[in-house]
């Protein structure tokens, strides 16, 4: 059974930095796509970054530059190093994982199969 477990959220200043893990049990494979999302209040949810089993990544326009999508193979945990953070990076933030490499293709796809539960992100001003 596979199951995505986010942590490292929590409440920081503008100009601060985060890392944000997804412990990904019983997701397994050598081909993957994962992907960082996030959702404000009363906003849609919008892809952040994405990273595929061949190391290509996406980054939304709002975070290039300031955050980093990565993976621990030997951990198999996603991560997302945020730097300069600022208070429209407040949001719950989500990990997904797929096996389907195409879901990689665009960061506004979410038809993933698995999903965590969210780590809430709030950045002051």
């Amino acid at each position: 059974q596979v199951q995505l477990v986010e942590s490292g959220g929590g409440s920081v200043q503008t100009g601060g930095s985060l890392r944000l893990s997804c412990a990904a049990s019983g997701f397994t494979g050598s081909r993957y796509c994962m992907n960082w999302f996030r959702q404000a209040p009363e906003k849609e949810r919008e892809g952040v970054a994405t990273l595929d089993s061949s190391g290509n990544t996406r980054y939304a326009d709002s975070v290039k530059g300031r955050f980093t999508i990565s993976k621990d193979n030997t951990k198999n945990t996603l991560y997302l190093q945020m730097n300069s953070l600022k208070p429209e990076d407040t949001a719950m933030y989500y990990c997904a994982a797929d096996w389907r490499l195409w879901v990689c293709s665009s960061l506004t796809n979410m038809d993933y199969v698995y999903w965590g539960q969210g780590t809430q992100v709030t950045v002051s001003s």
